[in-house]
């Protein structure tokens, strides 16, 4: 796929995020993230999902405004329709997935991140959730996500406030599970997974769905219904100066 590899090995296949601009979140990812995730759940074969990033400090940035930008509100309303597709169907695969995240996990990237059973973090590596700092709402898929995710006493801090964490501090509002340094980081995070997928395949999946189901529902019961919300924080004239001026800052950075 254009923006990503599977990459089989044995039981377990490693979902690995790899397009240009650090993985920035744009609709030929989101197609192959949707593409994968149906592939992955047809194949009995592979047991355990290690979700993780070809960029060797940085696993997702979030959304990628330089092509986002540019569309008009139908458009983007189509956009994130097909996100919160791909979203359902990662979060509700039936079979373990577990996080590798080596770098900056922001926004979208942390949404992604969610979508796991397990986040496990390399140490130094930001991880948040920022929409509300740049002036958008998160959208409705996302906000049930966080909350099915995350304990209650973080998501104001989380969610409301917008804050980046890094190591124990991550794992403290729940957004990781565990740090782990750098030196085989990749390595320990597949034998993490790899004890996942020692259990009984069957009951493992049937447990996840249980588990996800209500989350899921309440997902898609209100997505589409809800979508102008978050239409109007991205196209209002604060959000998309903000926006440019993020832009304006990575052009001058790769230049």
């Amino acid at each position: 796929m254009p923006t990503l590899r599977l990459e089989r090995s044995g039981p377990l296949t490693v979902l690995r995020l790899d397009k240009a601009r650090g993985n920035a979140i744009d609709p030929a990812l989101i197609e192959d993230l949707q593409s994968a995730a149906a592939e992955l759940a047809q194949d009995d074969g592979v047991r355990g999902v290690l979700l993780a990033s070809a960029h060797p400090k940085l696993f997702c940035p979030g959304l990628d405004l330089v092509g986002l930008l540019e569309l008009d509100r139908p458009a983007m309303a189509n956009f994130m329709g097909h996100f919160a597709q791909a979203m359902w169907a990662l979060y509700g695969l039936r079979k373990p997935v577990v996080a590798a995240v080596n770098g900056a996990a922001v926004a979208g990237g942390c949404i992604l991140a969610l979508t796991a059973d397990e986040r496990l973090l390399r140490r130094g590596s930001p991880i948040g959730l920022n929409e509300v700092k740049v002036g958008v709402p998160l959208p409705w898929s996302v906000a049930v996500l966080v909350r099915a995710s995350l304990p209650a006493s973080a998501l104001a801090q989380v969610a409301l406030l917008g804050n980046n964490f890094q190591d124990e501090g991550a794992v403290a509002v729940g957004l990781a599970h565990a740090v782990l340094e750098a030196d085989g980081f990749e390595q320990a995070c597949l034998q993490r997974l790899a004890e996942y997928a020692e259990r009984d395949v069957r009951a493992l999946g049937t447990t996840k769905a249980y588990l996800r189901a209500a989350a899921l529902r309440e997902m898609k019961s209100r997505e589409a219904s809800a979508i102008d919300g978050f239409l109007d924080g991205w196209f209002s004239d604060s959000t998309r100066e903000r926006m440019r001026q993020t832009v304006a800052a990575l052009s001058k950075r790769s230049s």
